[in-house]
């Protein structure tokens, strides 16, 4: 970097300022670097890179698909994890293709001491440990909106860019509450950033409150896990990474457990609800409906007799386990109580007691879909800074702003994915259009188009946009474009070979419970059966050539689900139709007679990109894009 010392101050000039090194901030800056833009990355601590506050896990239902989708882009939290896991399990494997998700158990200090490692070999990237206070912006030319000119640190220390990207996690404004105790810190113990959401709220970003929270960390010696379910890994291992070699992640894995709350576990938590700053209003900001506290559980399901709670080991050097299922910001001494109720922990000592944690986010409305601020130009946002949670989504999101900061500088178009290419597609599309009245989380139900946009095929459908980018070799790109052409090779050949009424072919069909074949049936439409599959074919099919077990996946899925998927695809056009229809970036809605005053406020509010998107904001309804299409087929006539 070029610096200036001058006045009692340094001055540095770069290319892209990332604030935050959580997992969004991480893959930012990777992306930034590795695209040729000099950057910094800021964190209040060194030793909170890629920190996982919460769950010692990447992946699981949906998260698993956003992390393939990650690293089909050119990502790094793929490969991450599998150098680092110590446990791995495909989640809903008796369940369809659709929503089978990886999902795996990370030696937690190894992962941040891993990622922490790439970063600083990373040509053009630059960690600095410091807390940025205050955003540098000036008025573009000609009346246009603000443009990033740098930031400021708490020390002083000016660093001019061209573009910053915010992604500060849960650290804005901080505090952490454990029933009347409350600390104004960030996640374990770390600094809070305290004095940035001033000064973004001085260059015009709304923010508001929001809130999670995390379980108890306990010793592993103090429970008894013979009263438990033991939860083994998978064999074999299935990697992340499509980079992976796959011997290089058949290791063995340590075991996690599965127990349960029961009515004395609720009755403590009942009698002292009245302790919990959730009940007692002392937590201004709004929680994960779908990762609530253990004290919202047994609120909101009271008719629910008991919670299943998951041990889970958070690394192979320390003797720590997470309490998966049973975040909580009930006092202490209410916490030991009620953990100890559970069968396997009667005797549990705890080392780090649960806490929720209150945090600055961005307000809904701002946001572009290249993730970049509607009113002011260069500044990006990611992770749980836009409203969501979760490793996985963060990540996800930091790529994309990353991604789309160095497209920015190149004078390119932003790389857009729609909600029928990918789960990030999805993510990014929600956080954009919707009203999020609580910390986003990405689940396999928001995916109207999930039988294509499966976790298996992720590489199928997004390397290519990698390799464009430029943050996936032309040697990877080259593995995707072979593996497309064999499951093409072999879904014709299946189709080609006929099989007859032999009386052979019929005893064959009749061990595994198949109807006879009636007419010349081909290999293919035998796979589609449910009861048969590409393996027990293998001897009614002699000439069959060796083929990766990868590539036979995708064959028997395609087959197998050819009619839901064919459906799918062109529900999928009907989808890109509205998609196509750009609204102007300068409409005046008061324009548009016969809109509902509440579609006019928050079409004004979101100001979307197009016809698809308008549909999707919550209190437009089709009428009023009804309305929209005939005054913008009037306008364009």
């Amino acid at each position: 970097m070029r610096s200036v010392y001058s006045d009692k101050k340094t001055e540095y000039f770069t290319d892209v300022c990332v604030i935050g090194a959580g997992h969004a901030g991480c893959e930012a800056a990777l992306a930034c670097a590795r695209l040729g833009f000099e950057t910094v990355i800021f964190t209040v601590s060194i030793e909170s890179i890629a920190l996982m506050p919460c769950n010692p896990n990447i992946g699981g239902t949906s998260k698993g698909h956003l992390v393939r989708e990650l690293d089909a882009l050119g990502g790094e939290m793929a490969k991450n994890i599998d150098k680092t896991f110590i446990q791995s399990r495909m989640l809903n494997a008796s369940k369809g293709p659709a929503v089978h998700s990886l999902r795996a158990q990370a030696d937690k200090s190894e992962y941040s001491r891993s990622m922490r490692k790439v970063l600083e070999n990373q040509d053009n990237l630059y960690i600095r440990q410091g807390e940025v206070c205050e955003i540098f912006t000036e008025e573009g030319e000609d009346g246009s909106r603000p443009r990033i000119t740098g930031v400021r640190t708490f020390n002083g220390t000016i660093y001019h860019c061209n573009a910053v990207i915010l992604a500060t996690g849960t650290y804005l404004s901080a505090r952490c509450l454990c029933g009347e105790a409350i600390t104004y810190t960030g996640p374990n113990g770390l600094q809070a950033a305290n004095h940035l959401s001033s000064s973004l709220e001085k260059i015009g970003v709304k923010l508001r409150r929001f809130k999670t929270g995390t379980p108890a960390r306990m010793d592993s010696r103090s429970l008894d896990y013979s009263k438990m379910q033991e939860q083994k890994g998978d064999v074999p291992v299935i990697p992340f990474s499509y980079s992976t070699d796959p011997e290089s992640v058949q290791k063995e894995q340590i075991s996690c457990y599965l127990t349960y709350t029961n009515e004395k576990t609720h009755e403590i938590i009942r009698a002292n609800l009245d302790r919990s700053p959730i009940y007692a209003g002392i937590i201004e900001g709004t929680g994960p409906r779908y990762c609530p506290s253990i004290e919202d559980k047994v609120v909101k399901f009271a008719d629910k007799e008991r919670h299943q709670i998951f041990i889970e080991p958070e690394g192979l050097y320390t003797n720590e386990v997470y309490l998966s299922g049973m975040s909580s910001s009930l006092p202490e001494d209410v916490q030991i109580q009620m953990y100890r109720t559970l069968p396997g922990l009667e005797n549990c000592h705890m080392v780090r007691n649960a806490y929720a944690i209150e945090y600055d986010c961005l307000c809904p409305g701002q946001l572009s879909l290249s993730l970049e601020l509607k009113n002011i130009s260069g500044l990006f946002c990611a992770g749980q800074f836009n409203g969501s949670s979760g490793y996985e989504e963060a990540a996800a999101q930091g790529l994309m702003a990353g991604i789309n900061a160095s497209m920015k500088l190149m004078g390119k178009d932003p790389v857009v994915l729609d909600r029928s290419e990918a789960y990030i597609g999805v993510l990014i599309d929600d956080l954009v259009t919707k009203d999020n009245n609580e910390p986003y989380r990405m689940m396999t139900s928001r995916a109207e188009y999930r039988l294509i946009l499966r976790q298996d095929n992720a590489d199928l459908r997004l390397r290519h946009i990698g390799h464009e980018v430029g943050l996936v070799s032309d040697e990877e790109y080259e593995k995707t474009c072979l593996k497309q052409q064999m499951i093409k090779d072999e879904m014709e050949r299946l189709s080609s070979v006929n099989i007859g009424g032999k009386a052979s072919v019929q005893e064959f069909l009749s061990q595994y419970d198949s109807a006879p074949l009636k007419t010349a049936f081909s290999l293919a439409d035998l796979i589609c059966r449910p009861e048969l599959d590409y393996d027990i074919l293998a001897e009614l099919d002699p000439d069959r050539k060796p083929l990766p077990r990868d590539v036979i996946e995708q064959v028997e899925i395609e087959l197998k689900y050819r009619g839901y998927i064919d459906r799918q695809n062109s529900q999928i056009e009907d989808f890109k139709k509205n998609e196509r229809k750009k609204i102007p970036s300068d409409i005046d809605y008061d324009d548009v007679e016969s809109l509902r005053l509440e579609a006019r406020q928050k079409l004004k509010n979101f100001r979307p990109e197009n016809i698809g998107q308008a549909s999707r904001i919550s209190g437009v309804s089709p009428s009023d894009i009804a309305v929209l299409l005939v005054y913008l087929g009037k306008k364009h006539n």
